[in-house]
């Protein structure tokens, strides 16, 4: 996978060593069969059609043992080196990606658990986070009224949506900055998502407009949601 110094590449890598303990599961939630596929594959899929991704990594425990039974024969490679956070995954991804990709290639981050992306919007964050230094997410902007609860949630205060977004993924930086940012997070427990890592650098991303159907099936309700998005693609 070697390119021209100045080229830029695109690499899509995404952490599957999630237990997904809030889908009340058997088996990771990464795995669950939704729309006749596990939902891994259908992210895996949404990259794989897409033309500007030049490869796709994703990053399982050591004893994954139903991995192989999922990804294509090519196009993918798998990392077995899973760690303890969805932040160790993505920073051990990234060591293990070293020697293939440049430091001013981009990494496309991206949800397991989000089976909706589709090409068009990979290219939709690819094009209109163009060459922005702090990179950039799809997100949606906040449409309902904000409550934020008060003690025993016996109370509530009106907050203002103005500006506030919902953040999704891929989440889009180059692989330095992704690396420096995810290395020197000063706590890692608030680090939410690698956006926010970038964040406590200084730097402001690039909110690209995403898409209801790239929700994250994080409950049990949410498969049938996103099973009626998969239906009508």
């Amino acid at each position: 996978m070697t390119a021209a110094p100045n080229t830029v590449r695109y690499f899509a890598l995404i952490p599957a060593a999630g237990v997904g303990a809030r889908m009340e599961a058997g088996s990771p939630k990464q795995y669950l069969a939704i729309a006749g596929k596990p939902m891994l594959r259908h992210a895996l899929d949404a990259f794989l059609a897409s033309p500007l991704i030049a490869h796709t990594y994703v990053v399982v425990s050591a004893d994954d043992g139903v991995i192989d039974t999922v990804v294509p024969a090519h196009g993918v490679t798998v990392l077995r080196c899973g760690g303890a956070t969805r932040m160790d995954s993505i920073l051990n991804g990234l060591h293990a990606m070293h020697g293939s990709i440049a430091a001013h290639d981009q990494v496309l981050v991206h949800d397991a658990a989000r089976p909706g992306l589709t090409p068009a919007l990979i290219a939709k964050l690819i094009t209109e986070v163009g060459d922005h230094p702090a990179g950039g997410l799809l997100a949606l902007p906040v449409v309902d009224t904000v409550k934020r609860a008060g003690p025993a949630s016996l109370s509530a205060q009106t907050v203002p949506r103005d500006g506030l977004w919902l953040a999704q993924t891929p989440q889009m930086f180059s692989y330095a900055l992704l690396h420096q940012a995810l290395s020197e997070a000063p706590d890692p427990q608030a680090i939410t998502d690698d956006a926010s890592a970038v964040e406590a650098l200084g730097l402001a991303p690039r909110l690209v407009e995403g898409h209801p159907r790239n929700l994250k099936v994080t409950l049990p309700r949410d498969i049938h949601t996103a099973e009626l998005y998969l239906a009508h693609p």
